[in-house]
């Protein structure tokens, strides 16, 4: 695998034959993500596929020009032309091996597919997830010398690790960055002895045996399950946001608002996430136009007072995006107002989509009971209706979904399952 500059674009990927491009950045939780999957494909691929990575944020002339609008994105090569499908934000593994295999023949395949040995680990308990309430679970859990794996398809930290500043965890005077909050969370149970299978693909999850399979080819056991997979951002489900999904329409501020200097963007939604996202998009942006359904803002107080005082940010409120295209390199938002149903045209640089989360629970949802929004049901110890399955953090139903309501959550079944297993 080799790290390559603009200059040498060129002769490294256009000239080179079957090539496989990973545009990352730093301070980029879903680059972080990535980089162990592109270094252990390049491993079984590297005799047939050149893996190659640039630096966004050094070589931004190269992305512009690639139009590569968001970190990371993977661009696939084939003697000088691009081919396959763009991956960009939370790649998956087995999204990377489809295309890969695009650019060899089943001969080819099949040597690389021999390398890949099945394994099979056992542990006490694993957690699924590892954000505050995955990572709390497993501090308790190793100070308490149970043998604890923790397994996510990111790197810890969950949605703090992509949120620019937490103000209300207690014990910091001043507002922490998420990364690092998150970061320092992970490092103090990763330093206790909690093993680490991140930035994996979970294939199957079965929650009556206690086994998950991961990337295919790994299994992991264990004797209870803490389920701690969070939420992910919802979707609008108008026409062209899939397929604008990292060209040009982005659910993650920390990831791409530094892209977005002196440019203008939309920003659809008006709760917390949305409010104080803008806030910090508007640190790089010329422009915000926010979207909002309601004639309010649902975001806390402080957020609010942030915005209305910031000459950046406008507001059309009780209006809808019903469409998105692009249209040279700008993006176009199509947008009703839900009052005299006019469509209007908002032209932008980029947007932004911070409309609510759904529970992700897409592995398991048939098996446990949930609530009426498709939150896992737990009682006061956070057991499921599984025997020695147990669920914590914004996962599950209950009224407030905060990293300190989280970290209880991962408190109190770490120390209910440790009761019962010592």
């Amino acid at each position: 695998m080799k790290e390559i500059i603009a200059s040498e674009f060129e002769s490294e990927v256009l000239k080179s034959g079957k090539v496989v491009l990973d545009f990352y950045s730093s301070e980029c939780p879903p680059c972080e993500a990535l980089a162990p999957k592109f270094e252990s494909l390049a491993g079984l691929y590297g005799n047939d596929i050149k893996f190659v990575k640039i630096f966004r944020q050094k070589n931004k002339e190269l992305a512009d020009k690639l139009e590569v609008r968001s970190s990371p994105t993977l661009l696939f090569f084939e003697n000088g032309k691009e081919v396959g499908e763009r991956l960009s934000g939370g790649i998956k593994r087995s999204d990377i091996i489809t295309n890969l295999n695009t650019l060899l023949s089943a001969d080819q395949i099949s040597v690389i597919n021999n390398k890949i040995t099945p394994t099979v680990t056992e542990y006490d308990v694993m957690i699924l997830g590892a954000g505050p309430g995955g990572l709390t679970a497993g501090l308790y859990l190793c100070q308490a010398k149970i043998n604890t794996v923790l397994i996510d398809i990111a790197l810890p930290g969950g949605n703090v690790a992509t949120t620019h500043e937490v103000s209300n965890y207690p014990g910091f005077i001043e507002p922490q960055k998420g990364y690092m909050l998150s970061h320092n969370m992970s490092e103090q149970t990763k330093l206790c002895g909690t093993a680490y299978k991140v930035a994996v693909d979970v294939s199957m999850v079965d929650l009556f045996k206690k086994e998950v399979i991961l990337d295919e080819y790994e299994t992991i056991k264990a004797k209870k399950i803490i389920i701690a997979t969070g939420t992910s951002p919802n979707l609008i489900g108008v026409p062209g946001e899939k397929e604008l999904k990292g060209k040009g329409i982005s659910y993650c501020a920390t990831c791409d608002a530094k892209y977005y200097g002196d440019k203008e963007v939309v920003v659809i939604g008006g709760g917390n996430s949305a409010v104080e996202e803008a806030d910090f998009i508007a640190k790089f942006a010329s422009k915000i136009t926010m979207v909002h359904q309601f004639d309010t803002f649902t975001s806390n107080k402080t957020a609010q007072e942030k915005i209305f005082s910031n000459p950046k940010i406008s507001t059309l409120f009780e209006h809808e995006p019903r469409s998105f295209k692009r249209v040279g390199d700008k993006m176009v938002t199509e947008v009703e107002d839900l009052k005299t149903k006019e469509i209007k045209t908002l032209e932008s640089d980029g947007v932004f989509i911070f409309i609510g989360m759904k529970p992700n629970i897409q592995l398991f949802k048939d098996k446990l009971t949930l609530d009426q929004w498709g939150y896992i049901k737990t009682d006061e110890d956070m057991r499921t209706s599984l025997p020695d399955v147990f669920a914590v953090g914004d996962v599950i139903s209950k009224k407030y979904r905060q990293i300190t309501t989280a970290v209880a959550d991962g408190t109190i079944a770490a120390i209910a399952i440790a009761k019962e297993m010592n």
